[in-house]
């Protein structure tokens, strides 16, 4: 449609270690269709919208060079391609932990080493070579090398003269198991939605893409976090929030002329509470805009039942 602009958005392919809850894209790559990702909450819908799945550890890369116009991946993955991004927001989700997702130095328990200045001149396995080889530049450390590992890194650990790995983790069970002990921790990192510097610069793009921010943020808010949790068809809501005195003409203009809501008085002279029961498609298409105007304490329930 000319003068309307098309936002290319990209998730990861699957769940990873550092603790995404997107699953799959359900239109097909790069198509010109409504963005209809499941995620752990409200589902962004986009007529002008694409929607694609790659590596994440490829997201932040092509964001940078403008192939995307947006992605989700984690922190770790943008500080490795030194990738010149927008950070949009911060995204706490994570598969069995609420803390960030660690990336641990690690040996096998019966290593000599306890200090990181313990493995100069050995070989240390890492997926994350660039961040690793920082790590120890930084300390004065000369390693032997950083290897590339892309999978299987807790058994390369065991390999003669590997001194220690370098891998992900969010509660270091898995590297116990593997028999292997922590010596230090060398990246925190947290899912990020990220944007294209000439994208965010396009007011159209910017917007889909704050709302989409706004829609994964309260996601996250209100603890709707796995993906069954998310809000993909037709069934009711109760939608609850607190609105500013001064903004309650404008959100009611941008409810359907057939919802009427329960405004509730609050302590707080400055807000009310809406009530409202309204269907999941028009819940999302509403929820960005009542941010903007500043609605806080968003919180939805789904309902299975209306007896009228």
């Amino acid at each position: 449609m000319p003068g309307i602009s098309t936002s290319i958005i990209v998730v990861p392919k699957s769940c990873t270690s550092y603790g995404m809850c997107f699953m799959h894209v359900s239109v097909p790559a790069h198509c010109v269709a409504p963005l209809a990702v499941l995620v752990p909450g409200p589902v962004l819908w986009s007529q002008h919208a694409a929607c694609s799945t790659f590596l994440s550890q490829e997201i932040s890369r092509y964001v940078e060079h403008g192939v995307l116009d947006a992605g989700i991946c984690g922190s770790d993955w943008i500080a490795e391609n030194r990738a010149d991004v927008i950070e949009v927001a911060e995204l706490k989700y994570s598969k069995s932990t609420s803390k960030p997702a660690r990336w641990v130095l690690a040996v096998p328990e019966n290593s000599k080493a306890y200090d990181p200045e313990d493995l100069a001149d050995t070989i240390i396995a890492s997926e994350l070579v660039q961040t690793t080889k920082q790590y120890f530049a930084d300390r004065g450390i000369a390693v032997k090398k950083v290897e590339y590992s892309s999978g299987a890194t807790e058994v390369k650990a065991m390999l003669p003269g590997v001194g220690g790995i370098v891998d992900v983790a969010e509660t270091g069970a898995s590297l116990q198991a593997s028999g292997l002990r922590i010596v230090d921790t060398i990246l925190e990192s947290t899912t990020r939605l990220v944007a294209n510097k000439t994208s965010w610069a396009d007011p159209a793009k910017r917007q889909k893409i704050e709302d989409l921010a706004k829609l994964l943020q309260v996601c996250a808010a209100v603890g709707m976090n796995s993906p069954q949790g998310a809000l993909n068809g037709r069934r009711n809501l109760e939608l609850k929030m607190d609105v500013p005195i001064g903004a309650i003409q404008e959100i009611q203009s941008i409810l359907p002329n057939d919802v009427s809501p329960k405004i509730n008085q609050l302590v707080d002279k400055n807000y009310v509470e809406f009530e409202l029961l309204i269907d999941e498609k028009t819940g999302r298409d509403i929820l960005p805009a009542c941010k903007r105007l500043g609605a806080v304490g968003i919180s939805t329930y789904k309902l299975d039942l209306i007896v009228n």
